[in-house]
């Protein structure tokens, strides 16, 4: 069957068409997409701005026109954590409703983490053991832990590259003492939060999911997104460590004309690898995978298995 899959991200609002089935792997059909970057429209209340809404309602439409047009018979659509945690997400979710007539489901950060874990494992296999799977979003980082489909530990905690960028990160190129400031913070939020994935056990690989993690990894050697998904792509600590004073020193114009940076997310890459490197240091990883299936891909493959 054709199915749409509808991601209203912090960062990307997404429109996938995927040819699906049971027992194999979704094939893309077509994608829409807009760097809206939600986490970043928020006003100090953290509610979602006239000009953050009118963009979103209009990108919905228009989406789902396109999906008609490629003839979708099965539309998922879901928001994460710019929506979930706006003091007026409810009445965002209402103004798409009226003039899209379709209701976004709100994913729990927890179920943010567990989607995305199923569709790593599913792409990696039971071959690849304990898998420890990590995303970094707009307004929140997963991480989860397990040896199964589900996840023996799952965890969403507000360490978004766009929301720290917003809370932290005012000036451009930022100053010294944000950048420090922003590290302290990081660092203890994620001793703080994640204790349950730190105690879970050792992983036998430990996997990176989300734009911020393949463009980290590309701007540390890895491959092109031209050369296909099933290229192994990595990240290594030590090669992260020594990008992060350099991405630091920069302004967003100049970090937008690095390999694998786009010039929508390069204001964020700070913080994300900030972000990165916290995870990587205090969890012992040395290297991790880049995944090409995440979050969209997991709800899929739930619907999928409902229907079998």
């Amino acid at each position: 069957m054709r199915l749409g899959v509808l991601d209203v991200g912090s960062n990307t609002v997404h429109l996938l068409v995927v040819d699906a089935h049971a027992g194999a792997p979704p094939i893309p059909a077509f994608s829409y997409k807009t760097e809206l970057r939600l986490a970043e429209l928020l006003d100090d209340s953290g509610r979602i701005g006239p000009r953050g809404s009118e963009q979103l309602v209009a990108f919905v439409t228009e989406a789902l026109a396109q999906a008609e047009d490629k003839g979708v018979e099965e539309m998922l659509a879901f928001a994460t954590s710019a929506v979930r945690e706006a003091p007026n997400g409810d009445d965002v979710l209402d103004r798409v409703r009226s003039a899209g007539g379709i209701e976004l489901a709100v994913l729990s950060g927890e179920d943010e983490a567990r989607l995305t874990f199923l569709a790593v494992r599913r792409w990696y296999g039971w071959s690849s053991g304990r898998l420890l799977v990590l995303d970094i979003g707009g307004g929140s980082l997963e991480v989860a832990t397990g040896s199964d489909e589900e996840p023996d530990a799952a965890n969403s905690v507000p360490l978004g590259a766009g929301r720290l960028t917003r809370e932290h990160l005012p000036q451009d190129p930022p100053s010294a003492d944000d950048v420090k400031a922003l590290r302290k913070f990081v660092r203890a939020a994620f001793a703080r939060d994640l204790g349950r994935v730190i105690r879970a056990g050792s992983p036998d690989r430990v996997v990176g999911t989300s734009k911020t993690f393949r463009s980290l990894a590309r701007l540390t050697g890895a491959a092109p997104s031209t050369d296909g998904p099933y290229v192994r792509r990595v990240l290594r600590h030590k090669d992260l460590v020594e990008w992060v004073p350099r991405i630091a020193a920069m302004s967003a114009a100049e970090r937008a004309s690095l390999p694998g940076v786009s010039p929508g997310r390069a204001k964020q890459l700070l913080a994300g690898a900030v972000v990165a490197d916290a995870a990587m240091d205090l969890l012992g990883i040395d290297e991790l995978e880049i995944c090409p299936w995440a979050l969209r891909e997991g709800v899929i493959l739930r619907r999928l298995d409902q229907l079998a």
